[in-house]
């Protein structure tokens, strides 16, 4: 079929327009408004999709919010948009998940929920010059590589895992301490963090086994640390090995106390450790916390996240959705969602969130960051302290 010159050139300038357009940002047809593309991944399925999808419903809570309100950038309207991908935790289809997002030019990225993916995904990000805001990524390599949009919403593992290892020693009065770690980017730097911290306490770390965060079976380890009588146990990994773990304790008769990061203090870990969990034997920290004034603004969102998706908090959906709004605050104060013009704002931001107030320093992490320790009764979490 043959076109006529001015047909022709007509089909190449909608074609032109048509990339112009995407390359400033789609307009929502109903709206008139320009779209605002934010990224999220993290593991919604696998062994921990239930935190995976906890995040997820943060990040979901915050983007109804912002269109709720109506926001501007600069003069223009503009609705925002969640891409949601799956990296199940795997640090091959953390960077899958992560090059899907760049190809669809997202205008920045929260996620991802796991040391393991968070840093590798963090090398595509910053080449592509898009900013990311890990809610939950602890690992002190992730803010360490130099990228000038790399940021944490969290404390790091020096700070978690070092005040665990100290509390072990001064709190639990513990003297010979077993350590297990999962050998993932996060189980093994919060292992060998708490290990320097109970050592310059005082205690004595009487042994150090390895598992995989897919194991189930761990009588072989457990056997062997049982000889060397410890008091205290601590596991670098998730919730969904711990339980499991924690069962294989019991059978075994090892009594001592059981301590972890982050990625064990969920509500789910009481659930997959059953009847092996007794009342104050288990302890762990959650890299954030608030208190004072700033306990009823948590409160309420977490009655306000119970209300919309019918389930409890597990940890870090909070961080995402405080993540989600630092992120669209800088757009706002920048007048651009492009990534260049509103890093600046990003790294100046001072924003006054659910989770308590939220500057970066240098490295893009957190300043004065706390740590939530916690211990479980009756089935439930109990808060202990915030700490700093």
């Amino acid at each position: 079929m043959k076109f006529s010159g001015v047909r022709s050139l007509t089909l190449v300038s909608v074609a032109v327009a048509a990339v112009v357009l995407a390359a400033c940002g789609k307009k929502d047809a109903a709206s008139d408004a320009t779209v605002i593309k934010i990224g999220h991944v993290g593991p919604v399925s696998g062994a921990i999709a239930h935190l995976g999808k906890d995040n997820e419903n943060g990040a979901r809570m915050a983007i109804e919010e912002l269109n709720a309100a109506g926001l501007k950038i600069g003069d223009k309207a503009v609705k925002f948009e969640l891409l949601a991908e799956d990296d199940a935790a795997d640090p091959k289809q953390g960077t899958a998940a992560a090059q899907k997002l760049v190809d669809a030019k997202v205008n920045g990225v929260i996620g991802h929920l796991n040391s393991g993916t968070t840093i590798p995904a963090s090398q595509l990000y910053n080449a592509a010059g898009i900013p990311q805001i890990s809610p939950s990524a602890t690992n002190p390599k992730y803010t360490r590589q130099g990228y000038a949009g790399a940021f944490r919403v969290v404390a790091d593992d020096v700070h978690l895992g070092g005040t665990l290892g100290k509390y072990a020693v001064e709190t639990l009065k513990g003297k010979n301490i077993a350590v297990i770690d999962d050998r993932t980017a996060y189980g093994q730097g919060v292992a060998e963090e708490f290990k320097k911290g109970a050592t310059a306490a005082g205690g004595t770390i009487v042994g150090h086994e390895f598992t995989t965060d897919k194991a189930s079976d761990f009588n072989s380890i457990l056997t062997t640390l049982k000889a060397k009588k410890p008091d205290v146990v601590f596991f670098g990994g998730m919730d969904a090995v711990a339980g499991p773990m924690l069962r294989q304790m019991k059978s075994l008769g090892i009594n001592a106390k059981f301590l972890g990061g982050d990625g064990i203090c969920t509500s789910e870990l009481a659930k997959l450790a059953g009847d092996a969990m007794k009342d104050e034997s288990v302890f762990c920290a959650e890299a954030g916390g608030v208190e004072g004034e700033q306990k009823a603004g948590m409160d309420k969102f977490r009655a306000d996240f119970k209300a919309k998706f019918n389930a409890d908090v597990q940890v870090y959906a909070p961080y995402v959705y405080d993540a989600v709004k630092v992120m669209a605050t800088a757009m706002v104060t920048a007048g651009s969602a492009d990534p260049a013009k509103y890093l600046p704002a990003l790294k100046a931001i001072n924003y006054k969130g659910v989770t308590g107030n939220i500057a970066f320093d240098e490295k893009g992490d957190i300043k004065n960051g706390a740590l939530t320790l916690y211990t479980y009764k009756g089935g439930e979490r109990s808060q202990i302290a915030v700490v700093r």
